[in-house]
């Protein structure tokens, strides 16, 4: 074959080949676009990863795969919560399918940004109260969630301590006075104080210097023990320096979360945040096949999780009394 017959030749493949190509070409280009989910929260992705899987695990619950069906746009505020309303109106811009607010703050500032892109919340407290939505059994507009009542748990978590270490005089309480559940928490504080019948020492901290100034001023005032309260800003962003507090000064200590006791912390008492936020991505399947959010009911999660650390009790030299042994889910070894 001479050169003039190869150049035919591969000119009329590539002749009879050009219609497939152009209609793949224009298949592909047919072919819908995935639809969005803006995922905004002011923590940072590192602590929140646990939570990121449960979503995927409700997501896929309703048929839907990221990177298969579906995309996630993450936004992170990495403690920075001023960053939130920039953070919201950037999703609000690319025009996602659905955001999920994964926190009380990045709900406020999802709610401010838009009354038309469905917004699923996960928060601590009660949406209401937030006033994210007037109702909850039909919150009507483009809002409904999940949510965790941490903020209203701190009776029972004192009542937890107290069992714990029952001949302690002075209990202290950590609170967050920026905490959206700052009110409800100290007022639960007192109250719970009041009805055990225990003096209480409380003290509110809102950067690193306050909480190092809080536990100095706990251990002058020898406090026994310490309820620390719901509050992302501890909970995520001063987790390691609480811990490493209460360690120094040998305080037992309760909290909100298990993420806590897993890092070392005594015990603590509250929602399970994997069912929270599985049951986020769920509602967020169900919005992505069409359901209105005017017409999911708030789910409340109120499965809650009671956990001890025995290494760490050990190191205070506590024994764990039987019946806080018999009333522990998991007790971390």
């Amino acid at each position: 074959m001479n050169r003039r017959e190869l150049v035919s030749l591969l000119g009329a493949a590539a002749a009879a080949a050009a219609p497939s190509l152009l209609r793949s070409s224009v298949a592909r280009a047919q072919q819908p676009a995935l639809p969005v989910i803006g995922f905004l929260n002011g923590e940072s992705r590192a602590e929140f990863e646990r939570v990121v899987v449960a979503f995927r695990g409700g997501l896929e619950a309703m048929g839907f795969v990221e990177g298969r069906n579906v995309a996630i746009e993450f936004r992170w505020a990495d403690g920075q919560y001023d960053k939130l309303p920039m953070l919201a109106a950037d999703l609000v811009q690319r025009q996602v399918a659905v955001i999920v607010a994964a926190d009380n703050m990045a709900a406020l500032a999802a709610r401010k940004a838009t009354s038309t892109i469905p917004i699923i919340f996960a928060t601590r407290g009660g949406p209401v109260s937030l006033e994210l939505l007037p109702f909850l059994n039909r919150p009507g507009g483009n809002v409904t969630g999940v949510a965790f009542f941490q903020s209203t748990l701190g009776a029972k978590r004192l009542e937890l301590l107290r069992g714990m270490v029952p001949k302690v005089q002075l209990f202290g309480v950590l609170l967050d006075p920026k905490a959206l559940s700052y009110v409800s928490e100290r007022r639960g504080a007192q109250e719970a104080g009041r009805s055990l019948g225990i003096k209480t020492l409380m003290l509110t901290a809102g950067s690193e210097g306050e909480i190092d100034t809080a536990f100095a001023t706990f251990a002058r005032q020898q406090v026994g023990a310490l309820l620390v309260t719901a509050s992302g800003y501890f909970s995520w962003s001063r987790r390691e320096q609480v811990l490493n507090l209460t360690a120094r000064h040998k305080i037992p200590a309760i909290y909100t979360l298990r993420d806590w006791v897993a890092d070392g912390g005594l015990m603590s008492y509250g929602a399970t945040l994997s069912d929270t936020y599985r049951q986020v991505g769920v509602y967020a399947g169900k919005i992505l096949k069409g359901a209105r959010p005017a017409d999911l009911p708030i789910d409340s999660n109120t499965r809650f999780e009671f956990v001890i650390n025995r290494k760490t009790a050990k190191t205070l030299g506590l024994d764990i009394p039987v019946r806080l042994f018999a009333l522990a889910d998991e007790v971390i070894e």
